[in-house]
C-alpha cells in the first residue's frame, strides 16, 4: 500500500524556469546548481547566505558534476565542457554525438567510481532518437540507445546496481554495474511498469538505504520505491511537473525536487504558481551526495 503525503515543504526558489532539471548539490560551498534547460541558464543558490545568482549560457545545458573547489563538468547539447566556476567559462572537455545537432543532453548522474552517465534526446522529443553514454576520463561509450526520453538515471549507493527509464514509456529499468568503473555488468531489466498510470517516471535519486526516490512528471508527486520496485510512498508538489530530486543540506537529509511549466497555457500557470521553482519536499532523508567527476 502506498502512503500518499500531502505538501509539507517549501519554495527554495521562485525564479521559475519554462524546463528546470538537472539539481545537484555542492557540500564544500552548501550550494545548489540546477538548470534552465530551454532558457540557457545555470541557476545556483547559496543555503547558508541565501543568495541567488543565475548564470547566462551560450547552450542549452542540462547536467552539472563537481570536478573540484574550481571546476565543474556540464553537459550541453554541443557536448561536455569543464566550466570554470569563478569566470564562468567554458572549455570543451569531449564530444557527445557531433553528427546529431537535432539532439540534446537530458538526464545524468554520477556514478560512485567517479564516472559519469548522460543521456540525450531529440529537441523535439523524436521517438528513440536518445540514448545513454558512460563517460570516464575522457572517454565517452554508448551504453543503450533508442530512447525517446531517457531519465532517472541513478545508482545504488554502492555502484553495483543502475537505474533509467525512457519516460515515454514510463518502465524504470535496473541493471547491475561494475562497482569500480561505472559500465554495465547485465542487461536491463524491468523494475517498475507505470505506463497505465497518470504522468511518467522522470528524474531519480537513491537514497543511503537503497531507495529510489523518483519524480513523477505530469502527476506532481515524488514517489518512494523500495530496492524491489515497490512503491512505499507518494509526495504531492505544488506543480504539476516535477522533473528531478537531490539531497541538500550539510547532512544530506534534505530532498529539493526542480519542476517546469514547459507546455503549461496561462491558465494552468495560473493555478500552479509555483511550476518551474526549485522546491523542497519537506521530508527527513538519509541521502547520498553524487561523487565528484574524475578528469
Amino acid at each position: 500500500m502506498t502512503d500518499i503525503h500531502e505538501f509539507a515543504g517549501r519554495t527554495l526558489s521562485s525564479t521559475n524556469s519554462v524546463l528546470g532539471e538537472g539539481p545537484t548539490y555542492d557540500p564544500d560551498t552548501n550550494t545548489i546548481w540546477w538548470f534552465n534547460i530551454l532558457g540557457k541558464e545555470l541557476h545556483e543558490l547559496n543555503l547558508s547566505t541565501e543568495e541567488k545568482k543565475v548564470h547566462a549560457l551560450p547552450v542549452m545545458a542540462s547536467v552539472l558534476a563537481r570536478i573540484d573547489a574550481k571546476r565543474q563538468l556540464l553537459a550541453t547539447e554541443q557536448g561536455l565542457f569543464v566550466r570554470d566556476i569563478e569566470s564562468g567559462g567554458l572549455t570543451f572537455y569531449a564530444a557527445l554525438e557531433n553528427d546529431r545537432p537535432e539532439n540534446r543532453s537530458n538526464d545524468g548522474r554520477m556514478h560512485p567510481s567517479g564516472s559519469l552517465w548522460i543521456s540525450t534526446m531529440s529537441k523535439r522529443a523524436e521517438t528513440q532518437a536518445g540514448a545513454i553514454y558512460h563517460v570516464a576520463r575522457g572517454k565517452v561509450t554508448k551504453l543503450f540507445g533508442g530512447i525517446t526520453i531517457p531519465n532517472s538515471i541513478c545508482f545504488s549507493p554502492d555502484g553495483s546496481v543502475g537505474y533509467f527509464t525512457d519516460t515515454h514509456l514510463s518502465r524504470l529499468m535496473r541493471v547491475m554495474v561494475d562497482r569500480e568503473t561505472g559500465l554495465p555488468t547485465g542487461e536491463p531489466i524491468v523494475l517498475v511498469d507505470s505506463m497505465e498510470e497518470d504522468g511518467g517516471i522522470d528524474g531519480s535519486v537513491v537514497d543511503a538505504d537503497g531507495y529510489i526516490w523518483n519524480a513523477r512528471w505530469g502527476a506532481g508527486t515524488v514517489d518512494r520505491y523500495s530496492p524491489d520496485g515497490l512503491r512505499i510512498a507518494r509526495y504531492k508538489v505544488p506543480a504539476a511537473q516535477p522533473s528531478c530530486p537531490a539531497f541538500i543540506g550539510p547532512d544530506a537529509d534534505r530532498l529539493a525536487v526542480t519542476t517546469a511549466w514547459e507546455g503549461l497555457d496561462d491558465a494552468a500557470r495560473a493555478n500552479q504558481p509555483d511550476a518551474g521553482a526549485l522546491l523542497e519536499l519537506g521530508v527527513s532523508v538519509r541521502g547520498v551526495f553524487d561523487a565528484a567527476y574524475i578528469l
